[in-house]
């Protein structure tokens, strides 16, 4: 498996080397546009460099006063990237409104259009080689960093098509107006990064992961699982975290209850594709439960089975047994 450290420093050097020639781009045409997307790359510098430095610390191991890792340190990577987007979003749109009413002269565009687009298809391939190994690794700051970098492709063929009308067209207002364009789409990225990784940071459940797991339980469900509720997930870095309450038979000795928590902890470790950690609470069982337990020869059972209740996102995450409904 590709290393993170190895993929977010491609992207640090990548980052820098776009970057000169985007800058050497816009001294050849003194394009707003042009220098909308050397803004940016400032950004993607700086959020390459904090990136691989919230990468090596979350792969360091858990301490006395990190017991839940260093994981957590991606959500502020992307929080940072996102800061830094909506930065370079407010800097494009102030110079580029400016120029807009005060005029600003320009020249030798398609020289300037042919360097922009070669970085465009750098970013492009980057980009995807980020998101590709950041999924494969369970790593959020490589999912942004990519998603950064196709934005800025995406934005870089905007920017190129727009170059190309302005040079065929000599109506040199609309490089501010393509400025400001880009300006609000790099605006609302920034907006969507940060919105993500304050969700981590306030530990906001992630649903993906929830699904994920009750679809688990749900098909490896035992009798003696007479139900799972208050179940909650979190991912730091590359580890999920979980916790819930399930019901069991009240009379199971603490052995057997012992045996039963760790076949789930079992289950969802052999099913998820992630390093998982579990925190299980169990409760007893009541006599209202009796109608959807499926235990057999139950010595204490006060009505019969009636059917099976589903597990789902609707109950399974509810602080209650599913009797009370």
């Amino acid at each position: 498996m590709i290393s993170n450290k190895r993929a977010i420093l491609l992207s640090l050097c990548t980052s820098v080397v776009l970057m000169l020639a985007k800058f050497v781009a816009y001294f050849i045409t003194n394009s707003n546009a042009i220098l909308t997307d050397a803004a940016e790359s400032i950004v993607n510098v700086l959020a390459s460099g904090f990136a691989f430095y919230s990468i090596y610390l979350s792969t360091l191991p858990k301490d006395e006063n990190h017991p839940y890792g260093h994981g957590k340190v991606e959500f502020f990577s992307a929080f940072v990237e996102g800061v830094l987007i909506g930065v370079a979003g407010v800097f494009i749109l102030g110079k580029s409104i400016y120029s807009l009413f005060y005029g600003n002269t320009v020249s030798d565009l398609y020289d300037g259009a042919l360097i922009i687009g070669a970085t465009g298809i750098v970013n492009l391939i980057v980009g995807w080689y980020l998101i590709r190994t950041g999924k494969a690794n369970k790593s959020l700051t490589l999912e942004a960093d990519g998603k950064h970098l196709l934005t800025d492709a995406i934005s870089s063929a905007g920017l190129v098509i727009g170059i190309i009308i302005i040079q065929l067209t000599q109506v040199l207002w609309l490089d501010s107006l393509i400025s400001i364009i880009l300006g609000l789409y790099i605006l609302y990225n920034g907006y969507k990064l940060t919105r993500t990784s304050v969700g981590g940071l306030m530990d906001e459940s992630n649903l993906e992961l929830v699904e994920e797991v009750v679809a688990i339980l749900q098909q490896n469900r035992q009798q003696s699982w007479i139900d799972i509720h208050n179940l909650r997930a979190q991912q730091y870095g590359a580890d999920l975290h979980i916790d819930c309450h399930v019901t069991l038979p009240y009379y199971f000795d603490l052995n057997k209850v012992h045996h039963e928590i760790s076949s789930i902890d079992k289950l969802i470790n052999q099913s998820v594709s992630r390093q998982t950690e579990l925190f299980i609470h169990a409760d007893p069982c009541l006599p209202a439960c009796c109608y959807y337990c499926k235990m057999e020869n139950c010595a204490v059972r006060t009505e019969a089975f009636k059917g099976e209740i589903n597990w789902n996102m609707e109950n399974v995450t509810k602080n209650q047994k599913h009797f009370e409904r």
